[in-house]
């Protein structure tokens, strides 16, 4: 698959449109198959006991499977899930970044199907899994 927008690009993309979660994003590797994003981990992120929340976790899902998409079909802003089923399957380690190695399993005119692995920073095993649904702008 061809690739329309690089990390750089998704990155001053997200700072561009979605400044309001820019700073916790990092797009930090796009290749053909895959995209990696970090979710730089800070006190708001946090649920009692020290650890990533459940949000903060789908949030990452979400933003990964938005920027693979975007990847792929360029800087439509108006691409938005339709659908997410999220597994929390470990407890992340305590105040570190999460890592999404998100996959494009299907992209067609309308939707993106994609299957993203959260990982706490430095486990071996993922800590989430979701699988998300965007729909894709009509073009003009």
């Amino acid at each position: 698959m061809d690739i329309k927008m690089d990390a750089a690009a998704l990155n001053a993309f997200l700072d561009q449109v979605f400044e309001q979660v820019s700073d916790d994003f990092v797009v930090e590797e796009v290749t053909p198959e895959t995209l990696t994003v970090r979710l730089k981990v800070g006190d708001k992120h946090l649920r009692p006991g020290g650890t990533v929340s459940g949000p903060s976790m789908f949030s990452l899902a979400d933003v990964a499977a938005y920027l693979i998409t975007l990847a792929r079909i360029g800087p439509e802003a108006l691409t938005v899930t339709t659908n997410c089923a999220i597994d929390f399957m470990r407890k992340p380690a305590a105040r570190t970044d999460l890592v999404g190695k998100v996959r494009l399993l299907k992209l067609g005119k309308q939707f993106s199907v994609s299957d993203v692995l959260i990982y706490s920073d430095g486990m071996a095993e993922p800590v989430a899994r979701a699988n998300l649904t965007y729909a894709i702008p009509p073009s003009p």
